[in-house]
């Protein structure tokens, strides 16, 4: 039998106990335990929720309901769940209904001991014809619509796991659980499975429309924090640059040139010994000095930070001392070999430190503010934070808040975390860490997600438009790609020119704008680990003009996009997102999986193939569209072919749209709209 318990409703019987209770305005939080529901993890969900009215109601016939806004809870006396949309007039429609399981099978929730005090858990929901499921994070399978796929639930270079589901049904469902697993979306079921975990926890939200899911969600989980002003502009990287004088170059031959800069990295192997935390003294003699000139430029200087220690490293021993060192299940600590400084070419083994235990976050901070932000710096890379560890090992690790398949996949959010409170300690109220690996609720510790080590190819650079859409609807704002994809590409060859021309075009018109790659002739790990020329000139002479030309064009759109910055601390909604965030009422916008709004008012249209001139580009019904480019105007609700000389690629505005900053065109002589 089900019963009232405060606002919540339980249900215990000899094999589970089960509690369903409002969490947030038109939302509902789901656990179950075979034991003891433990009411301290919140994981993701660890900010107080909002509580609107609700009622319980428990029947006499061994069935129960749950009312809070617009979602409505039915229990059935088997203890499965049904969640509605509340209608006017009690009409209630279906949004998402637990498995109904067959005669003799288990029921929707399934919880299977391992032995150790731990269960690998299932969690059955029905399937619908036509529903259209997005989110859950970056997955590089080149589509927008996850249905039908089997998608894993684990954290590596280029895959990043938030686990939070929006469907075209108009709800959105967060798997409130950090442990490796999969989710299955087959056209008969949709299945949620952990590895290894101490019970199921998911949240579940009624919304009319996109921006109103993706505005719970945010309630929810957190609030990103203001985009700082540095960060909408243009950043400058390479796989390295090895000295503080080649770095300072740069900066000043983008001065020279008059060449809009907004950030250089600092990358990997800056440091004397993995675990350092600081700069090495030969190559970065003064790096107070090298910050104040890069400061009076408008540059701000972002450092590489990575997770990985050498044994006799300056960070190694107070790590170890406090246990903030990742453990080996198999005994000792946990390790890699990892190559140890650029061009040495050896190999060591590396000990990681660990990210979950608040003690090693705050001495990795102690670290990071005496070494770096005393000297000027204040924007960090956390690179490498999936961990970077093979399936074997990170099957094997052994953190301070549990074993890895139990919580690895929370490792990136926790890294982020304690670099954002160090930040807010020392004053910065708008912390932003470039990072690889993020998870539920990433967002609100400044997360700047980017797609990982990309191949530089049209493919991969069509695959990264829509992974970066499901990303918006995983909760993170401020995402990228490596401009011109990472593992390669040679400046000299035409044919890669036109593909960096492309992407860059596309970075152009992304919520961060970072120019990175591993360029040829040299590849990661050799030659001191240089990489190849990457800068705006090194493309010859037929890019360059094309892009200056989309670096001013990006300046002007900074005011614009500090505006969504705006909109996404207040309400969630990401600055990049598909056409059917903003028209979803229009059936085919959401079949439309290689365009994007940049914002309520820009249709970004990408080229991902070589040799194409001309793209076909949808145009949302219920508003009229302007051509930035010549400033043709179109009706919505058609396809119409737009010209994309290598000169650009297909941006059109809302008619009538006050955009923030002078758009303008690429062509000063067109009419801007």
């Amino acid at each position: 039998m089900y019963q009232r318990a405060e606002r919540a409703l339980e249900r215990r019987t000899q094999g589970e106990i089960l509690r369903v209770e409002p969490w947030g305005p038109h939302a509902v939080r789901v656990r179950a335990a075979a034991d003891t529901i433990d009411d301290e993890a919140c994981r993701a969900l660890d900010l107080p929720p909002v509580q609107g009215e609700s009622t319980v109601l428990v029947r006499d016939d061994g069935t129960a309901r749950l009312l809070n806004g617009r979602i409505t809870v039915e229990a059935d006396p088997d203890g499965r769940l049904r969640f509605l949309r509340t209608g006017e007039a009690d009409a209630l429609r279906e949004l998402l209904a637990e498995k109904r399981p067959h005669h003799g099978c288990p029921g929707p929730r399934v919880l299977a001991s391992r032995g150790d005090g731990t269960y690998t858990a299932e969690q059955s929901f029905e399937a619908y014809d036509g529903e259209r499921l997005h989110g859950l994070g970056q997955h590089p399978h080149g589509g927008l619509d996850h249905k039908g796929r089997v998608i894993d639930l684990v954290q590596r270079n280029t895959v990043v796991t938030i686990p939070f589901l929006h469907s075209s049904r108009g709800y959105g469902l967060l798997w409130n659980n950090p442990a490796t697993g999969r989710v299955e979306l087959a056209t008969d079921t949709t299945r949620w499975v952990a590895e290894q975990t101490r019970g199921i926890d998911y949240w579940i939200v009624a919304g009319d429309t996109p921006a109103e899911i993706m505005a719970a969600y945010a309630d929810a989980t957190g609030h990103p924090p203001l985009l700082p002003d540095w960060a909408s502009g243009f950043w400058q990287s390479k796989l390295r640059y090895r000295t503080q004088d080649e770095l300072l170059a740069v900066a000043r031959e983008h001065h020279r040139r008059g060449l809009p800069l907004s950030v250089i990295v600092c990358d990997f192997f800056h440091w004397t010994r993995m675990g350092d935390w600081s700069f090495d003294p030969e190559d970065w003699p003064d790096p107070a000095a090298m910050t104040k000139e890069l400061d009076a430029l408008g540059v701000r200087l972002l450092v590489s930070v990575w997770p990985t220690l050498e044994d006799d490293s300056a960070g190694f021993a107070a790590l170890r001392g406090c246990g903030g060192l990742v453990r080996d299940s198999h005994g000792g600590l946990l390790r890699q070999h990892w190559p140890a400084r650029g061009g040495d070419q050896r190999y060591l083994p590396m000990a990681y430190y660990d990210a979950t235990h608040p003690r090693a976050r705050r001495l990795l901070w102690d670290r990071l503010r005496a070494n770096y932000q005393a000297l000027g710096v204040t924007a960090f890379w956390l690179d490498a934070c999936e961990p970077d560890l093979s399936p074997a090992l990170a099957s094997r690790a052994v953190y301070h808040a549990g074993p890895g398949p139990q919580v690895g996949n929370a490792y990136g959010h926790e890294h982020v975390r304690g670099v954002a409170e160090g930040l807010r300690e020392t004053g910065d109220d708008r912390p932003l860490s470039l990072v690889r690996s993020a998870w539920a609720g990433s967002q609100r510790h400044g997360a700047a997600l980017w797609s990982g080590d990309i191949p530089p190819t049209f493919d991969s650079l069509a695959a990264q438009v829509r992974a970066g859409l499901n990303v918006a609807l995983s909760g993170i704002p401020w995402w990228h790609t490596d401009i011109g994809g990472f593992l390669g590409g040679n400046p000299d060859d035409p044919a890669y020119r036109e593909l960096l021309i492309r992407w860059f075009q596309y970075g152009t018109f992304s919520p961060v704008m970072r120019l990175h790659g591993d360029r040829e002739p040299n590849q990661p790990f050799s030659a001191r680990m240089s990489g190849g020329p990457n800068e705006v000139w090194s493309y010859g002479e037929q890019a360059y003009p094309i892009l200056r030309d989309h670096l001013q064009l990006r300046e002007r759109l900074r005011p614009y996009l500090h505006g969504l910055a705006e909109t996404a601390h207040r309400t969630g909604a990401p600055p990049m997102r598909p056409l059917f965030f903003d028209f979803p009422d229009d059936e085919t916008a959401w079949d439309v999986d290689d365009q994007y709004m940049l914002g309520p008012d820009l249709l970004v249209a990408p080229v991902t193939e070589a040799g194409v001139r001309e793209r076909t580009v949808y145009l949302p019904s219920g508003s009229r569209w302007c051509d930035t480019a010549g400033g043709a105007e179109y009706e919505g609700g058609t396809s119409v072919p737009v010209a994309a000389p290598l000169e650009r690629i297909p941006v059109l505005v809302r008619a009538g749209a006050r955009v923030r900053g002078e758009l303008g065109t690429l062509r000063p002589a067109a009419r801007a709209c």
